[in-house]
């Protein structure tokens, strides 16, 4: 690890990787007064193309996940073969369904994503497979197939072994939200990885996250600083980050600390590769610029070995197949419907669980059985005692031992309307049966180590995933909310604002369904059955 942290020049001033963070973390706050900086206007067909694919590469098609025998916990491992994982990437990052409105027709994924925009893209390292070239390849989730990016003569691992590499196209989210979707790339990250851990566990498999490789390493063995092989009018649009490798557990435990896991190891095998395919153009007429992504972007990124701890730690609890694929973002809430105790008293166990998290949780409760409307406080992890002695507002204890804390009694009515002031106006927020608001202490750890400022958005993310599936449990449906008034959120909770920030929102309550929309299957020509 550095011994100091690198500088990034921005206008007129040189400061710190730390210091940039703060700069982006302030900026891109949304206030009451104005929202953070994004563009003035959008064309909605002209969007960026949500499915990017190479040119010129050999495609692999995939077989669909058995939703209907993965129900529960296997009792071996399955073997990594291509039917297993054609599963796990249906299960992780494929089409779940398809929408239409009129003449609008869009995607459903497995992993959900800011505004449907879906910056992650998935490559996929395989060694040993028989039914697959030892290499590199990118997932086609429009497709459900892979394509050969990069053929390994020095194959990554010995024997058969699986990893999955996730990098964000910033742009997706830039062109709608601005400043502020550098968060939003790092939360979509955090609930790719969820959605990796839910298909993998249904396999008897576990993903692992390969923190000593840094992001350098990992853009070469993606290939995706092959600036030549990533046509178009500005670098920015068509630049994929590298953000994470996730070596697959296959029940042998190879996957923890396996020496052809090293960056050296990694940076040879990319060396070697031979390559081809060239990526297909993200936007062809991008408007705005946002300068600030990219400075908190290097600002981030970390070096090989710098010791992070990971994010992936708690295995969540295993949900069935078919859960997986029937979940669904709702888009509005039934506001008198009231969360059962015994479906809240699960969710506040499954929360409690990782006792190393660095996400706490604000609750606004609105309609829980035997809880009174109001602001509640669950801490988690190291930091909760940082933040319970910073709290100016008298927590006090309920529903022992659970840990969660009373902050504020509220009337109905004013809730609701508290609630969606704080929530950018939104009623979905104001009629859930309760909204979460995630807390993190950025100060203390980001100014330590910049690149913790993506590790605390991906863990927010990460929870964001089980908070999903979760809620699909209980017979109810979550959503999860970027936009939200930063600072008043803080004020709200007596949060030390210097220390304790707020990363994302999520809600959970009765979906009331449009009936208008028309719902397809994902993937008809292979023939699946019909879509709930």
């Amino acid at each position: 690890m550095p011994t100091s942290a690198p500088t990034i020049s921005m206008p007129a001033v040189s400061l710190s990787a730390g210091e940039v963070v703060g700069v982006y973390q302030r900026r891109t706050k949304h206030h009451f007064a104005a929202f953070a900086s994004g563009p003035t206007t959008l064309d909605w067909d002209a969007r960026p193309e949500p499915f990017r694919h190479y040119e010129g590469a050999a495609v692999l098609p995939l077989p669909l996940a058995r939703a209907a025998e993965l129900t529960s916990p296997p009792s071996r491992p399955a073997v990594a073969d291509l039917a297993a994982l054609g599963a796990l990437l249906h299960l992780s990052f494929g089409l779940t369904a398809w929408k239409s409105l009129g003449p609008d027709r869009w995607a459903l994924r497995a992993n959900p994503s800011s505004g449907n925009l879906h910056p992650v893209e998935v490559y996929v390292l395989a060694a040993g497979l028989p039914e697959m070239a030892d290499g590199l390849y990118h997932y086609l989730p429009d497709r459900h197939a892979l394509e050969l990016r990069a053929r390994h003569p020095q194959p990554f691992a010995a024997g058969r072994a699986l990893a999955i590499g996730l990098s964000t196209v910033m742009w997706r989210e830039a062109w709608k939200y601005g400043e502020r979707a550098f968060r939003y790339c790092q939360l979509d990250t955090g609930h790719a990885i969820g959605a990796l851990q839910y298909a993998a566990a249904l396999l008897g498999w576990r993903p692992v996250e390969q923190g000593r490789v840094g992001t350098d390493t990992l853009a070469a063995l993606l290939g995706v600083d092959r600036a030549a092989e990533f046509p178009g009018r500005r670098a920015d649009v068509s630049h994929e980050e590298a953000e994470v490798l996730l070596a697959l557990d296959l029940g042998d435990g190879a996957a923890e600390v396996a020496p052809e896991l090293s960056p050296e190891a990694l940076r040879a095998v990319s060396g070697a590769a031979d390559w081809q395919g060239v990526a297909s153009e993200v936007d062809r007429f991008p408007m705005f610029r946002w300068p600030l992504i990219d400075e908190v972007a290097l600002a981030t990124r970390r070096p090989d070995d710098c010791g992070l701890a990971p994010v992936v730690r708690a295995l969540p609890p295993l949900q069935p197949a078919a859960l997986i694929l029937g979940r669904r973002s709702a888009q509005r809430f039934d506001p008198t419907h009231v969360m059962s105790a015994t479906g809240f008293a699960r969710l506040l166990d499954v929360l409690r669980a990782d006792v190393e998290a660095r996400v706490s949780l604000l609750l606004f409760v609105h309609r829980v059985e035997g809880l009174a409307p109001g602001l509640y406080l669950l801490p988690r992890g190291p930091w909760s005692g940082a933040l319970t002695g910073g709290l100016a507002l008298a927590g006090e204890p309920v529903l022992a031992p659970s840990g969660l804390l009373r902050l504020q009694a509220m009337e109905p009515v004013a809730l609701r309307r508290f609630v969606r002031s704080l929530h950018c106006h939104q009623d979905i927020a104001a009629n859930a049966c309760l909204a979460f608001g995630m807390l993190a202490p950025l100060e203390p750890l980001v100014e330590a180590v910049p690149a913790v400022y993506r590790d605390l958005l991906r863990e927010a993310g990460l929870l964001g995933q089980t908070l999903y599936l979760e809620a699909e449990a209980m017979g109810l449906r979550g959503t999860g909310i970027g936009c939200f008034f930063d600072d008043p959120v803080h004020e709200a909770a007596g949060i030390d604002v210097a220390c304790f920030q707020a990363l994302y929102h999520f809600t959970i309550g009765l979906s009331v369904d449009d009936t208008r929309i028309e719902t397809t299957p994902a993937y008809p020509f292979l023939a699946e059955e019909p879509a709930a």
